[in-house]
């Protein structure tokens, strides 16, 4: 196959992939069958469009093919199992006992505001049965249209162990019984922080890879900001999916300026901001306007993007309200308590009371657990240490930083800072 005609088809699946095994899996009810016969519809797709020519609605193609394949997978499983009656009640519910007109088909899906199935798909794929890896693994797989080796690039893992973690998710769902369908009202916010947890770990990973030669790995971060914008659409009125699409947007617009012309990494304080994206700062504070304007009670990402804000509308660090970042990092730790977030509060006290202020927030850091092996505690630590000039202690916090990191852009980092010490 043509490379061109190679990567249409690849773009074509990585937009229309998830609606296709949403709908597959409505009507089948098994998440891994549905994404089986979605696979074959993409097989299909690869030996007659190199040979007829890339339809006029290449996800309409996808769509029909794929419903086609459910409808055969089910009369052989009403046969297999000799439920006939049982199996033709179901087809004929989910309307399934006819072939759709498939431009129709699609345009339902895509007018529908709520998208019913897309919701199902991530939900399901998100579910709090399975571990997070799990879950980032089987979202980028279901919903990103991120094949195994992408994912396992990705994530810096084997394709294998990719493989193998994506077959357990779905081995677990089946065999709990977790249904294809949305939360019941009760606990659809529980569940959504789990849908949200997983959007959010997959933008950090990419945003600061926690290992490998790269500091930053931006095909995660496109892939989570698009699973944000995806799910702000389906979800317009739940002021923390804008307060996450908004603290991504914003943290993203940072992207062109995280790095010099080496591919050096360059910490916020230091960064140009004229590089920064301004209309994906705009873009960010849209949303997180939208989310103020839908509650009164802040949550954990919608503090988060008013923290990010007000970098985003600082001319320069220097310029930057870090009282009010402070006030934010206070009701942050109120609303999700976290050594992580202490940490940072201890860095915009620094910032807005001094460095003296701020050690006295992170001493009492040094002894959590938590944070025993997190290399961001001693990097901060000997920051603080420095500007009081405590010069020897400054040095010893940023080689145990550089020990601890396993990213060799951020060991790099420390390295350079301890040697300037020494």
């Amino acid at each position: 196959m043509p490379d061109a005609l190679h990567e249409r088809v690849a773009a074509v699946w990585r937009l229309e992939s998830a609606a296709v095994v949403a709908a597959v899996a409505r009507r089948v009810r098994d998440l891994g069958v549905a994404e089986d016969i979605a696979q074959d519809a993409l097989v299909a797709a690869l030996e007659h469009w190199p040979v007829d020519g890339v339809p006029d609605k290449p996800g309409a193609w996808l769509m029909r093919v794929a419903i086609n394949r459910a409808l055969d997978h089910l009369r052989q499983r009403a046969t297999r199992e000799g439920h006939e009656a049982a199996i033709a009640a179901d087809l004929q519910a989910l309307q399934a006992d006819r072939v759709p007109d498939v431009a129709d088909t699609v345009d339902a899906l895509r007018q529908d505001p709520i998208g019913d199935d897309l919701l199902r798909l991530i939900f399901t794929a998100c579910h709090p049965v399975l571990s997070a890896d799990a879950r980032v693994a089987l979202t980028l797989k279901l919903l990103g249209g991120l094949s195994t080796q992408d994912i396992a690039r990705a994530m810096l893992q084997t394709e294998s162990a990719v493989a193998q973690r994506v077959v357990r998710a779905q081995r677990t769902l089946r065999e709990a019984g977790v249904p294809f369908e949305l939360p019941a009202r009760g606990v659809l916010a529980e569940r959504l922080g789990s849908v949200l947890e997983v959007i959010y770990l997959v933008f950090n990973e990419g945003y600061t890879a926690t290992r490998g030669d790269d500091w930053m790995r931006p095909a995660l971060c496109d892939e989570a900001l698009r699973l944000a914008r995806v799910l702000a659409g389906l979800m317009p009125q739940a002021s923390e999916v804008a307060g996450l699409l908004a603290l991504l947007e914003i943290q993203a617009s940072r992207r062109p300026a995280r790095t010099d012309e080496q591919g050096r990494a360059v910490l916020l304080e230091q960064q140009d901001r004229n590089r920064w994206d301004r209309a994906q700062i705009e873009r960010g504070l849209q949303a997180l306007a939208q989310a103020e304007g839908l509650t009164a009670t802040r949550g954990p990402y919608q503090l988060q993007a008013a923290i990010a804000a007000c970098h985003a509308r600082a001319p320069s660090a220097e310029a930057t309200d870090w009282a009010q970042m402070a006030a934010l990092y206070a009701e942050l730790a109120r609303v999700q308590p976290s050594p992580v977030v202490e940490l940072n509060r201890a860095v915009a006290v620094a910032r807005h009371a001094g460095p003296a202020a701020g050690l006295q927030v992170l001493e009492p850091l040094l002894a959590e657990p938590a944070l025993a092996r997190y290399p961001w505690l001693a990097a901060v630590h000997g920051d603080l240490l420095e500007r009081l000039g405590r010069r020897d202690e400054a040095r010893a916090a940023f080689e145990r930083a550089a020990a601890l990191t396993q990213n060799a852009q951020d060991r790099a980092l420390m390295r350079d800072r301890a040697a300037a010490l020494a």
